[in-house]
């Protein structure tokens, strides 16, 4: 089994784009769901991380600028380490990941040893 980085992404910012509080509440219990079933399965080497909205980008030419990426929308909400044997097998298991209900996607990453 090799291990992959799933980086979830959405827009975080364009007020229409917010699910409501009770849409919230759903779907903070669908992502409960889904890690307790990754648990269950031993495929969760790393839990959840959540990451803050802002950061910085330092450039080439060391200019510190505000982030992450100042000229689209979407930004990282989390990531989690998942256990799979390849990337296909990788992408069946983020296609259940709640972030797509959201409109958001999933960025994955095997880790090279």
């Amino acid at each position: 089994m090799n291990e992959f980085l799933m980086i979830f992404r959405r827009d975080f910012e364009t007020e229409d784009a917010q699910p409501s509080p009770i849409s919230l509440e759903k779907h903070l219990q669908e992502w409960q769901e889904w890690y307790s079933n990754l648990a269950a399965q031993n495929l969760l080497v790393q839990p959840l991380r959540r990451w803050d909205g802002s950061g910085k980008i330092v450039k080439k030419n060391k200019s510190v600028i505000n982030g992450p990426y100042a000229e689209i929308k979407e930004s990282v909400g989390g990531m989690i380490v998942v256990l799979a044997d390849d990337y296909e097998e990788a992408a069946e298991i983020a296609k259940d990941a709640p972030i797509l209900k959201l409109g958001g996607n999933v960025e994955i990453r095997m880790a090279v040893r």
